[in-house]
This record gives C-alpha cells, sequence and structure tokens, in this order.
C-alpha cells in the first residue's frame, strides 16, 4: 500500500476503515489532515492528580475521586449543595453556594476530576466551588498523562476516537505542510504545524497541549483576519465612490435642523462619518449605540450631507413599523425643508408604488426611506450616494452587497441598536469600520428592571401600572407568541397579579382578557407581525397619538417605537427571550424626561434563566448585557439570525478564544500593511486564504 498523505481519504487509515469513515464523515473529518485538526473540546490532566494525604491548605491541586452522597440544605437564608467524595486515602467535601442545580448534576457513583484550594474543617478536607471535570467510562482507567476528550458522533466512543487521533499523529502528523514561514514562527514563537497536531493529541504536558491548540487555533483566525483584510484593502484599491464633503454651511444648515443638543458620542461618530464621506474610497462604517443613544439623528444627519451634495440618500430598515416611524422623524424634522422624501414599502398601492418607483429613478425623490422593497427588482437609483442599513444583523450579508455592485458605488453606513460584542465586531463585521456611541442623552434616566417571579409581586406590577396609566402614562405588555400554544385542558387563563402559566399565555388572548376585564377601564389595543400593514401602522399611530392607553404585542416593538408618554413595561415569559432583546424591549419605554420601569414576568425555576434575567436589574448597559448575551447563547441567537459566512470559523470558538482573535486581528493588519504578506515565503497562505474567501463567497451567494 503507497504511503499515506495527509489528504488521504481517513478510511484509509489503521483503526479506521470504511464503516468508521462513515461516521466520521458525519463530523466532516474526511481525509488524515481533518482527523489531525480535530480539536478536542477539554482536556483531563492526570499529571497532577494528588492523594487526600498530599492535598495542603491553600494550594490548589487536583484530586480524583467517586460521588458516595451528596445533600442540599438552606443555610442563613443560601442554598448550599455538598458532594462527598471517596478518593485515594479518604474523602474529600466539595460545596458550592447558591447553586442548587449541582445537586441534581453529579449523581452517586459519578467520577469526578475537582480542582480547587482545600481546606480542613473539623478535621475533614473541603473545597468550595471546585472546578469539575465528569470522567467517563473511557477515562475512569486512565494512568496518568493529559486526556484528550473530543466532540463525537454516535458510533463512536472516546477511546475509539483517541485511537484514532494517535494513529494519525504517528503517521502522518510528520508530512503536514505549515503554510506559516519558518521565519514568522520563530519571531512569534509558534511550534510548526506538524509539532502542534502532535502536542494537540499527545501532549506530556497542559502547557504543551496549551501551546500547540492555541498554534492551531491562530491559523485559522488568522486566514481568517488575513481575508478580511485583504477585503478592506481591495475596497480601497479598487472601487471608488463620489466625494460628499461637508463645508460649515452645510454643517450649520443641518444642525438648526435638531431641536437638542447633541452628546458628546454622537458628535464623535458624525465626524469619523463625515471625514469618511468627504473621500473617493467609499465609506463602509458600521455604527453602534446602546437603546436611546441617538444613532439616527446621526445617520439623518449624514444622508442630509449626500442631499446638499445633490446625490439620493436611502435608508433600509427591516420592518415596516421601523421604516415608518423613520420616515415620520424625517417629516418632523423636514417639514419646513424642499428636501423630496419618500416612502417605499410593500403596502403602497400599486399607484402609489408606480410614481415612487418613478420618483427615484429619475432622482426627483432625494430622501428615500424603506424595507427589503428597496432591493426589489425594478428599483433603479437614479444617483446613489448614500445608503443606511438600519438593524442590519436583521439583514442578509448579500442583501446588503446589492447596494455595492459596479466599480463606483454608494457610501454605506450601517447601524444597530443592539450592542455587538467585541469579538464579533472583528469577525462577523470586521470588514467595517466602526464607531460607537455609548451614552444617553441628559436628562435620559435608567430603567428601573425588575424580576417578578410570584404572584404576590406579580399584584404589586400590575397595581403600580394601572397607578401610571391613570396619571396618564402609556405602557405595553409584550408577549413571545401571537396566539395560544395551550392544551385545551390548560385553557383558562390565569387573572392579573398571578405569575404566568408554564406554557406560553398569547397576546391574543391576553389581549382579550385585559380589554375586557382587568384593563376595562382604559383603551388597549394589539399589535403583531400577522396584521396588515395597514392595521400595524393604525395601531401605532392611534398609540403614538395616546388613542391607546396600553399596547400588547409581541416582538414586533423590538425596535422603532418611540413614544415618550410610554412608562411602563410588563413582559410575559421573560425567560423565552435573549438578553440583549429584553435590553431592546425595554429601550421602548422611559424615552422621555420620565423613570421608566420594565417587569420581567417569569415561572421558571431554573437558576440558570433566573440568573441571566437578573442580569438586566444589575445594568441598563446595553454592551455589558450584549457580552453576557453572548457568552450564555453564541452569536447566531444574539444577532437573532445565523446568517451564512457570518463567523465561518474552522476550529476557534469566539467566545472561548476571544484573546486570540484580538492577536489575529493585529496580525493580519500588520502582515498587509507592511507589504510583507504578498513575499513569495508566504505564498501558501496566500493561497489558502482566497481558496476560503472564494467558498466563502459562494455559499454567502447561494445562501
Amino acid at each position: 500500500m503507497a504511503e499515506l498523505s495527509p489528504s488521504t481519504p481517513v478510511e484509509f487509515l489503521r483503526t479506521v476503515g470504511p464503516q468508521r469513515a462513515a461516521l466520521l464523515a458525519k463530523l466532516d473529518i474526511l481525509t488524515v489532515e481533518d482527523l489531525l485538526l480535530w480539536m478536542p473540546r477539554d482536556v483531563l490532566d492526570l499529571t497532577r492528580t494528588t492523594r487526600i494525604e498530599g492535598l495542603i491548605e491553600g494550594t490548589t491541586q487536583t484530586l480524583r475521586g467517586i460521588v458516595v452522597d451528596r445533600d442540599s440544605r438552606i443555610s442563613r437564608g443560601r442554598s448550599m449543595v455538598g458532594i462527598l467524595l471517596k478518593a485515594d486515602g479518604g474523602y474529600l467535601r466539595c460545596v458550592w453556594f447558591n447553586q442548587p442545580y449541582v445537586f441534581r448534576k453529579y449523581e452517586p457513583d459519578s467520577v469526578l476530576l475537582v480542582t480547587g484550594q482545600p481546606k480542613l474543617r473539623d478535621g475533614r478536607w473541603e473545597m468550595s466551588h471546585p472546578l469539575v471535570q465528569r470522567l467517563e467510562s473511557d477515562d475512569e482507567q486512565a494512568g496518568p498523562g493529559i486526556l484528550p476528550r473530543y466532540p463525537l458522533t454516535e458510533g463512536i466512543s472516546m477511546h475509539e476516537m483517541r485511537r484514532m487521533t494517535r494513529a494519525a499523529v504517528e503517521e502522518c502528523a510528520h508530512l503536514l505542510t505549515d503554510p506559516i514561514p519558518a521565519s514568522f514562527r520563530q519571531v512569534h514563537q509558534w511550534p510548526a504545524r506538524s509539532e502542534a497536531c502532535r502536542g494537540l493529541h499527545v501532549a506530556q504536558s497542559l502547557e504543551e497541549y496549551e501551546r500547540s491548540r492555541k498554534r492551531l487555533l491562530l491559523d485559522d483566525l488568522l486566514e481568517f483576519q488575513l481575508g478580511l483584510a485583504l477585503r478592506r484593502r481591495m475596497r480601497i484599491e479598487q472601487q471608488e465612490a463620489i466625494a460628499l464633503p461637508a463645508d460649515q454651511r452645510i454643517r450649520a444648515r443641518i444642525a438648526r435642523l435638531f431641536p437638542f443638543e447633541w452628546t458628546n458620542g454622537q458628535k464623535e461618530a458624525l465626524e469619523e462619518i463625515l471625514k469618511d464621506l468627504e473621500k473617493t474610497r467609499p465609506m463602509h462604517r458600521l455604527l453602534q449605540a446602546d437603546v436611546g443613544a441617538g444613532k439616527t439623528a446621526v445617520a439623518i444627519a449624514a444622508m442630509l450631507v449626500a442631499v446638499a451634495n445633490r446625490m439620493q440618500a436611502i435608508l433600509m430598515a427591516p420592518t415596516e413599523i421601523l421604516a415608518r416611524q423613520h420616515f415620520e422623524t424625517l417629516e418632523e424634522l423636514l417639514a419646513e425643508s424642499q428636501v423630496e422624501r419618500r416612502l417605499l414599502t410593500g403596502s403602497l398601492t400599486a399607484a402609489q408604488k408606480r410614481t415612487t418607483l418613478s420618483e427615484i429613478e429619475d432622482g426627483s425623490a432625494q430622501l428615500i426611506v424603506g424595507t427589503q422593497s428597496l432591493i426589489q427588482e425594478g428599483v433603479k437609483f437614479s444617483k446613489p450616494g448614500l445608503v443606511v442599513i438600519d438593524e442590519q444583523h436583521k439583514f442578509g450579508v448579500e442583501q446588503r452587497a446589492r447596494f455595492a455592485q459596479g466599480s463606483t458605488i454608494a457610501h454605506m453606513l450601517v447601524m444597530t441598536a443592539t450592542p455587538i460584542p467585541r469579538t464579533l465586531c472583528l469577525t462577523a463585521f470586521g470588514d467595517l469600520d466602526l464607531s460607537i456611541i455609548r451614552e444617553l442623552p441628559p436628562g435620559r434616566q435608567p430603567v428601573s428592571t425588575h424580576v417578578v417571579t410570584d404572584a404576590p409581586s406579580a399584584r404589586k406590577a400590575w397595581d403600580f401600572l394601572k397607578s401610571k396609566l391613570t396619571e396618564g402614562r402609556q405602557a405595553y405588555v409584550i408577549c413571545p407568541k401571537v396566539e395560544t400554544t395551550r392544551s385545551s385542558e390548560q385553557a383558562s387563563s390565569p387573572q392579573i397579579g398571578q405569575a404566568p402559566p408554564q406554557t406560553w399565555e398569547s397576546a391574543e388572548d391576553l389581549y382579550q382578557r385585559l380589554q375586557a376585564k382587568e384593563l376595562a377601564q382604559f383603551r388597549v389595543g394589539l399589535l403583531h407581525g400577522r396584521m396588515s400593514p395597514e392595521l400595524r401602522a393604525e395601531t401605532m399611530r392611534k398609540f403614538r397619538e395616546h388613542e391607546l392607553d396600553v399596547l400588547v404585542a409581541t416582538s414586533v416593538i423590538e425596535v422603532g417605537v418611540d413614544v415618550p408618554s410610554a412608562t411602563q413595561m410588563i413582559v410575559y415569559h421573560a425567560e423565552q427571550f435573549g438578553l440583549s432583546q429584553l435590553h431592546q424591549f425595554r429601550g421602548r419605554v422611559g424615552r422621555g424626561s420620565r423613570q421608566g420601569f420594565c417587569f420581567l414576568f417569569t415561572k421558571s425555576t431554573d437558576p440558570d434563566a433566573l440568573s441571566r434575567l437578573k442580569t438586566l436589574e444589575q445594568t441598563n448597559d446595553g454592551f455589558a448585557v450584549a457580552e453576557a448575551d453572548f457568552q450564555l447563547r453564541g452569536h447566531g441567537d444574539v444577532l437573532g439570525t445565523r446568517q451564512h459566512g457570518q463567523t465561518p470559523l474552522k476550529r476557534a470558538n469566539l467566545i472561548r478564544d476571544a484573546q486570540l482573535v484580538e492577536t489575529a486581528r493585529a496580525l493580519a493588519t500588520s502582515l498587509i500593511d507592511s507589504g510583507q504578506f504578498d513575499t513569495p515565503e508566504f505564498l501558501t497562505l496566500r493561497r489558502l486564504v482566497h481558496e476560503r474567501f472564494n467558498k466563502l463567497e459562494e455559499t454567502t451567494q447561494s445562501g
């Protein structure tokens, strides 16, 4: 048989064969190289385990033992869970406070590896809140060493995966081509790729494993960051835009339109945007702002600069509610202006749409606001100068790209009031320049947020809301679903003041009950995405003009709703929403000078879910909320969608490897800016980067 190579199909590797190869294919392991680069999810460090008699107080140590007893109780107002381990030479008690779920997590006879600082209490050894790794059946008999633990698929055991990766190391690791030049590796003290693969699977120490893992993750991250850097460079070198300068006359004329004092954050963001607009290099900038920080005003000012330069400005929003909100803001600001404004949405009549499309094409429409209707076939812009895409994560990559075709393209500003964690900014949006507005306008008070878990607290929340309605305020009540999801046996609704039922009460059910019973003296409306655009628009008009006191709604009001007299909000089944989405919801209240209040109703008893909701009680900082949400739920759910090509990383994890993302970004920028990446020694890496991004573009377009 011919000598194996890294590109050999994995079935020809010793210990694999056709049957296991078919199972490995489910993990996208097709070649020997794929197996060599298969990352362990973690490792067990069995090189430094200690016997009971070797424990030392106050020193971090690791011990292996079996669960023989456990208890759970309340002590001084705190829950306490105790797990008793039988280990070599005696017993160790592990304790956790305010983590009751631990009792269910580690059942008797579980074999655990615990790491912490032991203390002697009344002659017995104890560890508080140790780091715990559960040993699987394949791990329990293992001797000293570094034991990798891999993601598996049904039909392959951990023992079999370890045998296969070791065989791959022995037969092919030394044959791997290294795309990183030796001179670069030497400067940064990186091991060769073959050495890193060996250290990943058969490390002799934890330090060797970590060094090897870091090298292979940096390969993944560096390739991707180089691709983003090349994309930015191509945009600079190959694409042109019309310069849109803003002299003092234009700036003064625009400033007079805004009846408020801008924050420093708004001023800084606008200056960054205006500097981009005056160049012939097309702007590609992401504007991030916390809820209520005034990003829309910044975008409108930039759009008016484009109009002042006799170019068209386009604003695209993901929903008709948000598009109408923007258009009404513009109508109010430009009431005395001669700027021609048009709204293009799916609810226009055929005649209205024909007229609007004609005015867009001949250039008489200077400022155009719309939904995805703006990128449909038949929409032809006369002189597009600036495109603003709001809540841009609601749109796919391809939709954004439709505004960027040809050699001369419009400047582009994409913006979001959903703060994006830094590692996502450096990957999913790494080809965009970044502006951030953190501060809120003067006088804006933080929203007072409260998690409600029991009936007495719920009654108080409703009584408080009704008292504010009597004073002339308005309120939102949010539900996760439009229609009921209960079975017929559970059809009876609880009364106001009861904690929400375990099954989801729908917006329609709650609306019917509120207007007929508990809030019969108030005017209640219903808003959800299944209503016709005309009915949604009419309902929002009534709420804005205070013809309604309470609006029962689904997540359709997440963005684009600005009613200053709305100061109260109740969110039903709050655990069903992500933290960033809940932060968006509460951003709908307290938008005037009055204090806003948000009550998060939940009947969940899951400690993790309750702890997550408590985050919103502790902070009104959207950036802190976004980071917490990112840690808990991952990038796709945080953004509200899993778009093709957003974070196509092979091995790295944006949460776990955040620091390496920063390192790779800095290295890629340095290689591109210095010209080093264009030298012959980086030829292999250049080919890999181009191949990877060509596949990425194909995936994006097909998606």
